[in-house]
């Protein structure tokens, strides 16, 4: 039988639920004699290449991933959940956290183990677990337990009540303080990596690495660089190496630079990646035909070759990380902010997109082309709409912006045709001053200059993709799959205990999400109904497999436009270079083999970097509320679970908790579908989507939480509460926080037990 492929033997690695090695592969495939042998070699370039890694007993698994049967250390049982970290951890960023399979003991802290018996674990144990899924997702099941282990923690350590030095922990899931060893040499304010020694009353954190102030400085992202193992320093000698390669030449190509680019980007842009110009383009019989369009992206293939150190620290990266006190660039300075950035008044290397664009927005054409250009001027997204709403006068507007408009507007009209998913939610921008502080949290303004580089980029990236199709060259699809049918489920549930309607059993189309968006616009809880929306969906991935990008409703799309941020679109430039024999820095032989890996890897860093943004977003507004704790504050229910309701701050943002607990001596029942909680006796409900004064009770700038109460309830009236999480009563009358009788539904059905459905 013939040696399999690459992609082969991955897929047979991954779908083997049992630790795979040499043998087992052989097994699968039919492979005796020489064929063994040159499995044997295969598997080692695959290890050389980074497809795979090793495991005990010389087993193999994904890179990146964990093997199929791996020691884990407990670094959580509070709660209803055991969270475990691999014992070893060699692959990129952090060490990904695995939920460990309970047995639904009291609480959620007790295990089933081999032989049935139910063991409880605490932070330390260490674990031989069976592994399945695949990153960010794992779940282990116990095969036994091992002698007692070092749990690692990263946390900032504080002064607790008693003036004893503690941990805690920047995750925000652990509620957990841990006591400093005391002869450990650290001091309070500082972020810290620890061991976690001894267990119960005697579990102490021992100081392993001391990582300074993240509150002292301007940048409080470094507990989210830290806390998600995101590659902050480069290695040695790749930034020299970018200041060599930046300051070359562009090499030969076509001369644009009469041509007036200019960029349109935010107005605190670190980067400029891409530049637009467009034309009337004149049909056949002489009359206006459409439009003329050249997007024209920084040539990164050009200055980053594979396989070199630059392209392995850019891998490595995956993408750029946005954080309000700095970014992490995928690649260099000298390059992302230098050579590759298409700065005014100089000439620049490009890799340009020309497309035909039809009068109702269809892409008739499109040829790929390395430029030189020189950029007319770099405008910022206000600047463009004011020059073009004649609030600001500029000499680009009538031979270039008017032109932009023009060829928007049609491609507008091909986007309406189209149908795409219309779900736009306000991006919040975080404003700080020179010291670092907080000074406001706005909302970005949408305007229609962020809808014309939108539409130019997905014109460019569709016909990237497709491009490549006719060539039958490897393409790094952008895909965005179809809602499955348990969350589409779940948000009808949702939507009819709003009384808007959402049928199923027909064709999923963005159009029914589009019709519930628009019939519900001027609802007050319109914004619940768009998040509803939004997390119905499937999450956005890279991949060589075409499966179609349904939110933009497109059959075929990749990134092109973004290569200083996105390794992906330096994937697509190289195929578009070997395809169109556009010169040196193209693919190399058997990249295309390598796509599929690739593209599992840097989708994992675009979630690890979306984390950390969002992680370190909420430390900034919980730093920001500080100064607020135990005032009352307007806010809006986000999200309703059986042991509370979080709520976003108005106007600001960040979420906090509401336990149970602090609702007063009410029992409370928790309505799953209608996500709301509803007081036994009172009927006093709190509904997603609802608006209500709160008192803030804690901000805190290490993990980025919040902790709420209700005005007026007295702590001494909050119920206690049972391991299973019900309330038992302390006595007292029934809290309503001062809701009105219009919010109150009826009584509970019978025999409803407390904090339950």
């Amino acid at each position: 039988m013939s040696l399999p492929d690459r992609e082969a033997i991955l897929a047979f690695v991954r779908q083997t639920p049992s630790a795979v090695g040499k043998r087992e592969i052989a097994r699968a495939f039919g492979l005796k004699g020489e064929a063994r042998d040159a499995l044997r070699t295969l598997l080692r370039e695959m290890e050389e290449d980074g497809l795979l890694a090793t495991g005990p007993g010389r087993t193999f698994h994904k890179a990146g991933g964990l093997p199929r049967v791996t020691v884990l250390t407990v670094v959580s049982s509070e709660g209803p959940r055991i969270i475990a970290v691999p014992e070893k951890w060699d692959g990129n960023g952090a060490p990904p956290r695995v939920a460990v399979a309970t047995g639904g003991g009291r609480g959620g802290r007790s295990v089933v183990g081999a032989g049935g018996r139910r063991e409880r674990f605490e932070a330390g144990d260490r674990l031989l677990t069976r592994i399945e899924g695949d990153p960010p997702k794992y779940l282990g099941t116990v095969i036994k337990r091992l002698a007692r282990g070092h749990a690692m923690l990263l946390g900032v350590v504080r002064k607790d009540e008693k003036g004893a030095l503690v941990l805690r922990p920047v995750d925000k899931r652990e509620r957990k303080v841990w006591p400093v060893h005391h002869g450990s040499d650290v001091t309070p304010g500082e972020l810290v990596r620890a061991e976690l020694k001894g267990s119960g009353a005697r579990a102490a954190a021992h100081i392993t690495e001391r990582m300074g102030d993240p509150f002292s400085g301007a940048t409080l992202s470094s507990i989210a660089i830290a806390a998600k193992g995101i590659p902050e320093a480069f290695p040695p000698g790749v930034e020299d190496d970018a200041e060599r390669i930046g300051a070359g030449g562009l090499g030969p190509r076509e001369d644009w630079t009469d041509i007036p680019f200019i960029t349109i980007d935010p107005a605190d842009a670190r980067d400029h990646d891409d530049a637009v110009w467009a034309e009337p383009a004149d049909g056949p019989d002489g009359k206006p035909g459409g439009w003329t369009l050249l997007v024209a992206i920084a040539d990164v293939s050009w200055y980053v070759r594979p396989g070199s150190a630059l392209d392995r620290s850019a891998f490595d990266r995956g993408n750029s990380v946005y954080f309000p006190d700095q970014v992490v660039p995928m690649l260099p300075e000298a390059l992302s902010n230098g050579a590759c950035s298409l700065k005014a008044g100089a000439d620049k290397a490009v890799l340009a997109a020309r497309i035909s664009v039809s009068n109702d927005g269809e892409l008739e054409g499109f040829t790929f082309h390395r430029a030189r250009i020189r950029i007319a001027e770099n405008l910022a997204y206000e600047s463009a709409q004011a020059i073009i709403d004649g609030r600001q006068q500029s000499a680009l507007k009538t031979p270039v912006l008017e032109p932009l408009w023009g060829c928007w507007k049609a491609l507008s009209s091909g986007r309406a045709k189209r149908g795409p998913l219309e779900l736009e939610l306000p991006e919040k921008r975080v404003v700080l001053d020179a010291e670092g502080k907080v000074v406001g949290v706005v909302i970005r303004e949408r305007l229609d200059a962020h809808r014309v580089v939108e539409d130019m980029m997905i014109a460019a990236n569709v016909a990237a993709a497709k491009a490549l199709e006719s060539k039958k060259a490897p393409v790094m699809y952008r895909c965005h799959e179809t809602p499955g049918r348990e969350k589409l489920t779940s948000l009808k549930d949702y939507l009819d205990t709003l009384g808007v309607s959402f049928a199923l059993g027909q064709v999923i189309t963005p159009a029914i999400f589009n019709s519930v968006l628009e019939r519900t616009k001027d609802r007050p809880d319109h914004p619940e109904i768009s998040e509803a929306v939004l997390r119905s969906q499937t999450q956005a991935y890279y991949a060589p497999r075409n499966t179609g990008h349904f939110g933009l409703a497109l059959l075929s799309y990749g990134h092109f436009t973004s290569p200083i941020r996105r390794y992906a679109d330096v994937c697509v430039h190289r195929a578009l270079v070997s395809a169109f024999k556009l010169g040196e820095g193209g693919l190399p032989d058997g990249a295309e083999q390598r796509f599929a890996p690739i593209g599992e890897h840097i989708s994992f860093t675009e979630r690890r970097a979306m984390e950390a943004e969002r992680e370190t977003l909420d430390r900034y507004i919980a730093r920001h509320l500080a100064a607020t704790i135990g005032q009352v504050v307007r806010a809006r229910i986000s999200g309703v679970q059986a042991f509370g309701f979080f709520a976003t701050v108005d106007g600001i943002g960040g979420d906090g908790l509401v336990p149970v607990s602090a609702l007063g001596a009410e029992r409370f029942r928790f309505d799953e579908q209608g996500r709301y909680l509803e007081g036994v006796e009172s009927a006093t409900r709190y509904a997603q989507g609802q608006k209500l004064d709160l008192k803030l009770e804690e901000a805190d700038p290490v993990t980025g939480s919040l902790r709420f109460s209700i005005p007026g309830v007295d702590a001494a009236e909050r119920p206690r509460f049972r391991r299973d999480g019900s309330a038992g009563r302390r006595g007292g009358t029934a809290q309503k926080a001062g809701h009105t009788a219009e919010q109150k539904r009826g009584g509970p059905p019978p025999g409803v037990k407390r904090g339950r459905k």
